[in-house]
């Protein structure tokens, strides 16, 4: 990501989802910030803090400092702080038989950001989905509190298969994703179709080995996307289905219009991922 403020603002976003993936309300953050100040500007670290502080605080938590190093390359995040009722703590180890699976958030993130820095994917094509990437988890969490969510993680690093693999494991459930429900960004199927990936897919995909069922024809391409790495990602919310129709209205009645269901929990001696 070449525009330092929206650097920030996903860097920050990223860090906040993992309070808000355990039903947890973020209460302070502190900025670790890595960066070339012989080579770069200043004025370009005072935009990524900046846009990190402007995350934190539509957050509702307070940056109560953090530490700098020089460094070769750019890199932030913050380690933030968060309470949550001990009643109502969400993990990715709770999900039940018969339950809806709801996505907040579309996939392909990981190969859109490696395309537009290999220009492949011109920038103002990125920027368009910026504002989705950059929202913070916090309101698709509000809404899901009012429901009944048996387990919740949010979708980063591992990519879709790796992180619903955590949940299925977690719950000794089997985990069942219909490929053809599963939201992507604009332009992310494309890129892998002209070659473009990212350095963890082939890792994603060893994670998920020997746990991996694949019922359905789908493309070399196409299968990519469920290891494509996602930096700031929806939540991925494991929640009755007699409760989950409402539950998607209520999402995006709340402006979370990317809200849909993408598969469901099935009982079983042998924990997996099927993709249908």
């Amino acid at each position: 990501m070449d525009d330092p403020y929206w650097f920030g603002q996903i860097a920050a976003a990223n860090s906040l989802s993992d309070i808000y993936a355990m039903g947890g309300k973020p209460l302070t953050a502190l900025s670790l910030v890595m960066f070339p100040s012989k080579i770069l500007d200043n004025g370009l670290l005072r935009e990524i803090l900046r846009g990190g502080n402007d995350k934190v605080m539509e957050a509702g938590a307070s940056m109560a400092g953090g530490h700098s190093v020089d460094d070769n390359e750019p890199k932030y995040g913050l380690a933030v702080t968060g309470i949550v009722r001990p009643d109502r703590i969400l993990t990715n180890c709770g999900a039940r038989d018969g339950d809806a699976l709801i996505l907040t958030k579309p996939l392909g993130t990981g190969v859109l950001f490696n395309a537009c820095r290999a220009r492949k994917l011109p920038f103002p094509e990125l920027e368009l989905i910026l504002p989705q990437v950059a929202a913070l988890n916090g309101k698709s969490l509000e809404v899901a509190l009012h429901f009944d969510v048996h387990a919740c993680t949010d979708i980063t690093g591992f990519g879709i298969v790796g992180h619903s693999w955590e949940m299925a494991a977690g719950s000794g459930m089997e985990i069942t994703l219909s490929y053809r429900d599963l939201p992507f960004y604009p332009h992310a199927i494309d890129m892998y179709r002209k070659g473009q990936t990212t350095g963890s897919n082939k890792a994603n995909r060893r994670l998920s080995e020997g746990h991996l069922e694949m019922t359905t024809t789908i493309s070399g391409d196409e299968e990519e996307l469920l290891f494509d790495p996602q930096t700031s990602g929806g939540l991925l919310l494991s929640v009755a289905e007699n409760q989950s129709g409402d539950l998607i209205n209520a999402l995006r009645d709340a402006g979370i219009r990317s809200a849909v269901k993408i598969g469901e929990v099935v009982e079983t001696s042998n924990p997996r991922i099927r993709i249908i």
